[in-house]
């Protein structure tokens, strides 16, 4: 499968500018309420709330209407910053920032970049993780989306990851961020759920849930099954499959770029 299709410099230098502005407008709020937050301890991110009919990220379904559910096939994309839960247990290695702090700024640029990167092949996020972002492609052309929503997770890593890790160690001397990706394919029913007046778009399926479980390589893309045997082939094609077994018992398949001994595809 060839994949040439890259960044291009226009795209880059539009995440460069996001991070930048993120982390400004992060800065801002910070001094503005940081204090209080450091004594509260509390999450920074809310929920918004939807009515009855709601607008939605998910792609091909711009609004969604109570009782007018519908099933459609999607990939799903789950991007997670890895071992994140301990940047909050343990003291900021940077006499810079907070651990607090840290985790606020670390957020803040790398979850827009995430973002903005899906955007450039298709993708539209439709959920904040916490620590990560959930990112939904609609199947259409199933070959071509297959390729791009792999293209987003590799550029995820291979570039906007490593102009967020550049800018924190600049601004605030941080360690490397490292994430995960899981790729899950499946039907997914587009619904609203929540509470009555406060109802919530989303794509319930088991895509969502295989990429979830699926995100937890170092910098690596790991898919589902359904996505490995629907994978394009391609005369030349330049990616393999190695099959993984996640600790939860999920079977999925890394993607490589080069050849390996064992099962491949």
């Amino acid at each position: 499968m060839r994949l040439n299709k890259m960044l291009t410099s226009s795209q880059i230098n539009q995440i460069k500018a996001l991070i930048r502005a993120s982390l400004n407008r992060a800065e801002d709020v910070w001094k503005k309420n940081g204090l209080l937050l450091e004594k509260a301890d509390t999450s920074i991110f809310a929920s918004d709330h939807a009515m009855e009919r709601a607008d939605s990220q998910i792609p091909g379904y711009e609004e969604v209407k109570l009782g007018e559910e519908k099933v459609d096939t999607f990939i799903a994309m789950v991007a997670d910053i890895r071992g994140s839960s301990n940047h909050l247990r343990h003291d900021s290695p940077s006499p810079k920032v907070t651990s607090l702090q840290r985790v606020y700024y670390e957020t803040s640029a790398l979850l827009p970049a995430l973002e903005l990167t899906v955007s450039f092949y298709g993708g539209s996020t439709t959920e904040y993780l916490g620590d990560g972002i959930l990112s939904m492609f609609q199947v259409k052309d199933k070959d071509e989306v297959i390729r791009e929503a792999y293209r987003a997770g590799r550029d995820c890593i291979n570039h906007t990851l490593s102009l967020v890790n550049s800018e924190l160690a600049s601004r605030y001397e941080l360690p490397k961020l490292n994430i995960g990706i899981g790729l899950g394919m499946s039907e997914a029913l587009v619904s609203l759920v929540g509470l009555p007046r406060k109802f919530h778009p989303k794509a319930i399926g088991r895509c969502v849930y295989n990429a979830s479980k699926l995100s937890t390589g170092m910098n690596e893309i790991y898919v589902d099954e359904r996505m490995w045997k629907e994978w394009p082939s391609e005369k030349g094609g330049t990616l393999k499959f190695a099959e993984v077994t996640i600790d939860n018992g999920l079977s999925g398949y890394r993607v490589i770029t080069k050849p390996l001994q064992g099962k491949q595809k």
